[in-house]
């Protein structure tokens, strides 16, 4: 092998460990597993799919399998949305939801030339005005990931669910070392802000994992209900998504 030959062997080398060891971004084409806890009690699992993009078009999936005795539930959840810069713009939402008692199906269509929202939910259609910043409750996630690694402050998301507008509001609590069957991982701590304690959310966030949600433990009057914990997780090589940094005299929009 010639000089240049190993020269040109050297820097495609350095290049891709460069490559190989960048932190994957929110909307870095990924898989993630999670087993789903009632107290300590296995009841299912969970996956979220987030294919490579079409263009500015993503396609994003949940699909759940939980049980309990002679009790089930099974989801499918999927947001179509488009990303102009650092800012998510919802288009279509549907959830199907079977198992035991009523099955139903929502979905949404976010028309946003026409500053309306087409909302289905059970069977009772309704239209939302469409004049600010509206999310579904699945690319919201998607959202949430980008502003916090981007090291936004205000986290607070308006989101079209079940034929209503809602309002869910975080706040970041710190970091801390989570420690799981799938591993150990350095995360950031984020707490659901609620009125009352009776009802607590956490969750637990990895930066080295593009923000991947590691951990989500939900209380109720003190007792555990719901713990969700990663069980594994892939990210697609053929694509990384860059996150743009904002303008110095950008502002934080709710």
């Amino acid at each position: 092998m010639s000089i240049g030959q190993r020269l040109v062997l050297a820097s495609n080398l350095f290049l891709f460990s460069l490559y190989a060891a960048a932190a994957p971004s929110p909307l870095t084409p990924q898989t993630a597993e999670y087993q789903v806890y009632y107290g300590s009690i296995e009841l299912g699992k969970a996956r979220f799919q987030l294919p490579k993009a079409e263009g500015n078009i993503y396609h994003y999936r949940f699909d759940s399998d939980v049980s309990l005795l002679v009790l089930s539930d099974r989801r499918n959840v999927r947001s179509d949305f488009i990303r102009e810069g650092n800012q998510l713009t919802p288009m279509r939402y549907t959830h199907n939801r079977k198992g035991t008692g009523p099955n139903f199906q929502e979905q949404a269509a976010f028309a946003k030339a026409q500053a309306v929202v087409y909302s289905s939910y059970k069977d009772e259609r309704s239209k939302l005005d469409y004049t600010h910043t509206l999310y579904d409750p699945l690319m919201v996630q998607l959202q949430f990931r980008l502003d916090i690694a981007l090291g936004k402050k205000e986290l607070h998301y308006e989101m079209v669910k079940e034929g209503e507008v809602d309002e869910y509001t975080f706040k970041i609590v710190g970091k801390e070392r989570v420690n799981i069957e799938s591993g150990s991982y350095e995360t950031i701590k984020v707490e659901v802000v609620r009125d009352s304690k009776k009802r607590q959310t956490f969750f637990w966030m990895a930066p080295d994992l593009g923000y991947l949600p590691i951990r989500l433990t939900h209380f109720e009057k003190g007792s555990k209900q719901l713990d969700i914990k990663l069980l594994n997780y892939h990210f697609s090589p053929e694509q990384t998504v860059k996150i743009e940094e904002p303008a110095a005299d950008s502002s934080v929009q709710p």
